[in-house]
């Protein structure tokens, strides 16, 4: 039985991996900030043996140590870890003051580097391992409002590349998802502080897509379950583009 590790989880595209790799027969470790969330996740779905969550602070790294101990305390290893968790502050390189800076490498770079830091170390005394990046199209040079984004999306894309190249002697596989604009809560949360309804940014999204719509949470769940699986044995260090068709 595989034990698939999530940084995220509670959310969006990260609860749907949660609730495919269940199905799958997987266990499955999550984290998110808050503790109800968590523990209400795991009472719907009746799954208290199969799934573990961790009420984390994802800009403490001892916090994310004690994520990895926790998981191997749970389940004794750990054969998939899916790196989902980020944020997307708005902010061009002149209007970036040092807190944002801060808080996007903290968030999205930071803490993957350091709870990669312990997971690769147990993937390679088992010798088998799968590491799932989430990507963005701004990984090329994103949108100007979007700068400290854009470079920590670029910079795990290198992250991705290191692992595959140095770790595949060690059998740990590393591929990078580029997921392109979804309809998340977080996406729709952030468009309506800016004024923009969920039908008006359907409209805008359709003009600018090159498929004609947004993607919805479910679109990227087959390619990741994919990466998950013993099927992709041989697939590492790739890039997978779930855009419709986006660039930005």
């Amino acid at each position: 039985m595989k034990t698939v590790m999530i940084l995220g989880g509670t959310k969006g595209v990260g609860n749907e991996i949660l609730k495919s790799c269940l199905k799958k027969g997987y266990n499955v470790s999550f984290c998110g900030r808050n503790l109800d969330e968590g523990t209400k996740i795991i009472r719907s779905l009746q799954s208290a043996n199969e799934l573990y969550f961790h009420k984390i602070d994802l800009n403490s790294i001892q916090e994310i140590e004690n994520y990895y101990t926790q998981t191997i305390k749970k389940f004794g290893k750990i054969d998939a870890l899916v790196l989902y968790a980020g944020i997307t502050p708005i902010s061009s390189i002149i209007d970036t003051e040092e807190d944002i800076y801060d808080s996007a490498f903290n968030i999205n770079l930071k803490a993957p580097f350091f709870l990669l830091k312990h997971v690769l170390k147990s993937m390679m005394k088992s010798k088998v391992g799968s590491i799932i990046f989430f990507g963005s199209p701004h990984m090329d040079y994103g949108d100007i409002d979007r700068a400290p984004y854009a470079l920590t999306k670029s910079t795990l894309y290198t992250l991705s590349n290191h692992i595959a190249h140095h770790y595949a002697k060690y059998g740990i596989r590393s591929n990078y998802v580029v997921m392109g604009w979804t309809n998340t809560e977080g996406e729709l949360q952030l468009r309506a502080e800016e004024g923009v309804s969920e039908e008006e940014l359907n409209t805008i999204a359709g003009n600018i897509i090159p498929m004609g719509r947004l993607l919805n949470k479910f679109d990227p769940i087959p390619a990741v379950m994919h990466l998950i699986s013993d099927e992709s044995a041989m697939t590492t260090g790739s890039l997978l583009r779930i855009t419709g068709g986006h660039y930005i």
